[in-house]
């Protein structure tokens, strides 16, 4: 490139002409004064006396003549360089148009230009091949950008539009079935270029990743029903089975053909339907049912079963479906009927030898021989029975463990799923899963409880506590329960200390005021305590419909629900107050109720005055961290011996902007770094770990050769009260499973917070 003042001047056609026009003259002119000169020397020679004269005024002549022919040469070679350059400058921006367009051309993205005023001046072909795959004349240049808008949402061309405010820019569904992004940015002279991306590759990516994981969540909740003892199935409004465990497809599947979603009439046997008919349409009508039944499975054999029907009822009031939960007590049914017929056959010896007593009196001593012999057998059987029973409990509350885990990894699974947002349809989905698996947590948490209680696996741990810190909690814990469903709660706070065990007492408490609200339509509720002479009296009162004086009795038993005329159904087991009841009785306290239908209710616990000593030991902390603080950062190690366990935990502290590593055990660990030399933030550690091995090992053998030791959550689904202790002597912090991520990240919080 010449600098700026050595570039020749690039003229236009028109004044290069002119120029040309004037040299030429210029040129004529010359040529005519040299010819005069060159005649008046010739014709002035015959005067000038001195020839000398003569020449030397033609020779001067002459070198003004060529002087004057120098300088036009000079200006012709000028403008002929000018046109040169003139040529040159076409030809270079003939070649950058030409490069511009073969550069829109080639860009994989549909491409629009508009001017200043936002009239299009250019597109490329991608963005024309929209237009005619979709049979729409394409804009022509000109058309100000919103018209072509209009005509892209009118014609059909644009299907579907998503504003996503975490996104680049707008995301249209074209009509070929294509996903593509606009993004917009303005030029300097103030016009604008359009790019359309098409993204439908990332689309499908992101829906496969959600189905994918919402198949992964239905299959963990299949796991989980397929390992409870019992025959679990879901029929639809019309009367199809939607869901099954393979308890009850093994039970009424006889041929090969898959139960779900065959019509209900179609897996019983007619007589069967016929008699379940009545008891289906009650818990359409949204009430659960319970009943007892003989039938006969589909390889012929016969078993009684005990049936529950539980509603499945919208947040609109709409019944959906009902659950099937359904129980063998062929083994109950059987001692039921043997000490039936042993007291039958007890009655009718007792008024055979009644009747022979008058003259038989030396068969008496022979009578009361075989009637105690009787009631050895009858003693015998009760206990044969209780024994079994027995049995049963200390199973259900030994795999509570095995049956938690897959739970644990599906809620961890779908809480990471609720970090992200996919869309309100997935987000339905996703909400879906998370409330079917609360339905399932609370439905196995309330089974394992009661199983644990009738097995005598839980023992208190009885200390002297303030009431002050477990009142505000439950308080205030409820109180955002009981807005939600319209109603006031009252509390009446205490400083009271009392002997029990806080957290068997805190369940009770709980249970009282679950039923408070699910109970009470209107009104408010009462929480508070009153002093009765050495002992504390906890109540909780309500303005509900109150419940019969007849069933005061009835409402501790299991499975028993007293329900008044027009309440709303509920998804419970009544199991609540059964629970309440062996708590109170592995507590000593009493547990009492008083009700007036029509106006109320009230449920007291006597709980025993206590005094602190000088050096209590801190329980656990209640106090929840709030969760806005960011873990962003954070380095995670987790140890668990469930890979699936393994995944959701990794999956929701990374979507938390943790940095986290995960093992099965230390070996695995050791086999990723250095325990003893890397840096670490926080360990989350399962307490049952594969051969023999125990998380609270395994963290020892970590912290125990390191300078500074790494802060520890550990995770287990043992309720003791010896591992709680050990737990807290260690100074971890302890976590029941299923994990609940919100309680999860307060945890984490904390931790991290304090160290």
């Amino acid at each position: 490139m010449l600098p700026a003042q050595e570039r020749p001047e690039i003229l236009t056609d028109e004044a290069k002409d002119r120029r040309i026009a004037e040299l030429e003259a210029d040129n004529r002119r010359l040529c005519r004064i040299r010819d005069a000169l060159i005649v008046r020397v010739e014709s002035g020679a015959a005067h000038k006396p001195e020839p000398y004269a003569a020449f030397e005024h033609s020779v001067i002549l002459a070198e003004q003549v060529r002087e004057r022919t120098e300088a036009l040469n000079l200006t012709m070679d000028e403008l002929k360089a000018s046109n040169l350059a003139l040529e040159r400058a076409r030809q270079e921006a003939e070649t950058t148009r030409q490069r511009l367009s073969d550069a829109i051309e080639s860009i994989a993205d549909g491409f629009v230009l508009f001017d200043h005023r936002h009239c299009l001046i250019q597109s490329n072909s991608r963005f024309r091949s929209y237009w005619r795959y979709a049979g729409v004349e394409v804009p022509a240049p000109g058309t100000p950008i919103a018209e072509v808008k209009r005509q892209a949402v009118v014609s059909g061309l644009i299907v579907e539009e998503q504003d996503n405010p975490a996104s680049e820019g707008t995301v249209f569904l074209l009509s070929n079935g294509r996903w593509v992004q606009m993004t917009e940015r303005p030029t300097r002279e103030g016009g604008l270029v359009v790019l359309y991306s098409d993204i439908t590759d990332v689309k499908n990516s992101e829906m496969a990743r959600r189905i994918k994981a919402l198949e992964e969540s239905e299959r963990w909740i299949r796991v989980v029903t397929d390992h409870v003892p019992a025959l679990i199935a879901y029929v639809g409004a019309d009367l199809t089975v939607q869901f099954c465990n393979k308890v009850y497809e093994a039970w009424y599947g006889g041929s090969d053909e898959p139960l779900l979603g065959k019509p209900l009439k179609d897996v019983h046997d007619p007589v069967l339907y016929q008699r379940l008919l009545p008891h289906v349409r009650e818990a359409l009508n949204g009430t659960s049912v319970n009943f007892e039944f003989e039938e006969t499975g589909a390889r012929g054999e016969c078993r009684y079963m005990l049936r529950s029907y539980v509603p499945n009822i919208s947040s609109e009031g709409r019944v959906l479906g009902f659950f099937v939960l359904i129980r063998d007590i062929t083994d109950r049914r059987k001692t039921a009927l043997a000490l039936e017929q042993a007291y039958d056959n007890l009655e009718r010896r007792v008024k055979e030898r009644t009747a022979a007593l008058t003259g038989l009196n030396n068969q008496l001593r022979q009578e009361i021989s075989e009637r105690a012999a009787v009631e050895a057998r009858l003693r015998d059987a009760k206990l044969e029975a209780e024994r079994a029973n027995l049995s049963k409990t200390k199973f259900l509350a030994a795999v509570s463990h095995d049956l938690l885990q897959p739970l644990n990894a599906a809620r961890l699974f779908t809480g990471a799923l609720l970090e992200h947002s996919f869309g309100p349809r997935a987000e339905a989905l996703v909400r879906s899963v998370s409330t079917s698996l609360d339905d399932v947590e609370s439905l196995l948490g309330t089974l394992v409880d009661i199983s644990k209680l009738d097995a005598g696996v839980i023992r208190p741990d009885v200390t002297a506590f303030d009431l002050r810190d477990l009142l505000n909690n439950i308080a205030r814990e409820f109180r955002q329960m009981a807005l939600a469903e319209g109603l006031q709660l009252d509390f009446v706070p205490s400083s009271a200390v009392v002997q029990s065990d806080s957290q068997l007492l805190a369940r009770i408490l709980r249970n009282f005021l679950t039923n408070a609200i699910r109970y009470t339509g209107k009104g408010r509720i009462l929480l508070g305590c009153r002093r009765c002479g050495d002992d504390i009296l906890i109540q909780v009162w309500d303005t509900g419909p109150g419940i019969p004086e007849d069933k005061l009795s009835e409402i501790f038993q299991e499975f028993k629900r007293i329900r008044p005329a027009g309440a709303q159904p509920d998804k419970g087991l009544g199991l609540g107050l059964a629970i309440v009841d062996k708590i109170s009785g592995i507590l000593g306290h009493d547990v009492t109720v008083g009700s007036v239908e029509g106006k109320g209710s009230v449920f007291s616990v006597r709980v025993p005055c206590g005094t602190l000593s000088p050096r209590r030991e801190q329980g656990e902390t209640t106090d929840v961290v709030p969760a806005d603080h960011s873990l962003g950062g954070a380095r995670i190690w987790v140890i668990d011996n469930d890979h699936a366990i393994c995944r959701g935990m990794q999956t929701l502290l990374e979507g938390w902007g943790c940095q986290v590593l995960t093992a099965v055990s230390l070996e695995h660990l050791q086999q990723q770094l250095d325990p003893l030399t890397a840096d670490a933030d926080l360990i989350l550690a399962d307490y049952h770990l594969d051969n023999e091995q125990n998380g609270v090992d395994v963290v020892a053998a970590i912290n125990d050769a390191r300078s500074h030791p790494i802060p520890v959550v550990m995770i287990t689904a043992n309720y003791s009260n010896e591992l709680k202790q050990h737990i807290r002597e260690l100074g971890y912090l302890l976590m029941n499973k299923p994990v609940r991520p919100l309680k999860l990240r307060s945890a984490l919080n904390h931790l991290l917070r304090a160290h």
